[in-house]
C-alpha cells in the first residue's frame, strides 16, 4: 500500500529534548550548569522514559508532566545541581518551548505539499505538545496532533498507535511512523506500521522482537521514503 499518513513522535524527534538545558546554561546566574548540561538532559530523558515504562506496565497512569518533572528532580539530584528552585523552574518553563531540529518544517511543508496526511502521536499532555508546537510554528503543516491521554497509557501500548488509525481511517501498513527512540519505532514495527527510526546519536540498535525499517541519522529523507 503507498503512504497515505506520516505520523511522528514529538520529543527528541521533531523537537530537542536537550534545548532547555543547553539553552539554561548560557543564561546568567546558572553557571553551575555550564559544564554539566549535558550529563542532566541525558539524564533527565532517560530518566522520563524510564518512568513512563514502568507507569506503564504497572497501570499507574500520570500526566507526563508530572513525569517530566520527576525525571528533572533525579537528574539534577544526580548532577549535584538540586537545591536551586530557580534553575528547576527555569529548566521546566524552557521545556514548553523546545526547539525543532531545524530540517523539520521545510520536511513537513513537502509531506504537505505532495498530499500525504500529517500528524504527530506523542506521549506529551495536550497543553505540552501545543506549547510545543505554537512555539515552533509548525501547527500549519500538521493535520493533528494526537496525546496518550486519550487512552491513559504510554508508548509503546498498541492502545496509542491505535490512535492513528481511529484519527485518519487507515490501514496500518499507509502509515510511515518516525521516532528518534528505537523502542518506539521497534514496537510500531510490530504493530504493523512501516518505520523509520531516527538514530542522531548513532546509538545501536535495541534488540527487540522487531526492527525499524528505515534507520535515518536526521528528517531530511522522510518525504522521499513516503513515496514523493
Amino acid at each position: 500500500m503507498p503512504i497515505t499518513t506520516c505520523v511522528f513522535d514529538a520529543y527528541g524527534t521533531l523537537f530537542d529534548v536537550a534545548a532547555a538545558a543547553r539553552q539554561a546554561a548560557d543564561e546568567p546566574g546558572f553557571e553551575k550548569l555550564r559544564q554539566k548540561w549535558p550529563e542532566l538532559a541525558n539524564h533527565w530523558r532517560l530518566k522520563q522514559l524510564q518512568y513512563t515504562w514502568l507507569r506503564a506496565v504497572t497501570d499507574a497512569h500520570s500526566d507526563f508532566w508530572d513525569v517530566t518533572q520527576d525525571g528533572l528532580d533525579w537528574a539534577l539530584e544526580a548532577t549535584e545541581l538540586h537545591g536551586d528552585a530557580t534553575l528547576r523552574q527555569r529548566l521546566l518553563d524552557l521545556y514548553w518551548e523546545l526547539q525543532a531540529y531545524p530540517e523539520v518544517p521545510e520536511m513537513l511543508r513537502a509531506l504537505k505539499s505532495g498530499g500525504l496526511q500529517t500528524a504527530i502521536l506523542s506521549n506529551g499532555s495536550p497543553p505540552m505538545l501545543d506549547g510545543a508546537v505554537q512555539s515552533a510554528g509548525i501547527g500549519e503543516v500538521l493535520d493533528d496532533v494526537l496525546s496518550v491521554e486519550s487512552v491513559g497509557v504510554f508508548k509503546p501500548d498498541s492502545r496509542v498507535y491505535d490512535l492513528v488509525q481511529e484519527r485518519f481511517s487507515c490501514a496500518r501498513d499507509e502509515v510511515l511512523f518516525v521516532s528518534s527512540n528505537g523502542w518506539d519505532a521497534a514496537g510500531a514495527s510490530g504493530y504493523g506500521f512501516v518505520t523509520a527510526w531516527v538514530n542522531r546519536a548513532g546509538e545501536p540498535m535495541d534488540r527487540l522482537p522487531w526492527k525499524p525499517a528505515h534507520v535515518l541519522s536526521d528528517l531530511m529523507t522522510i518525504p522521499q521514503l513516503a513515496g514523493l
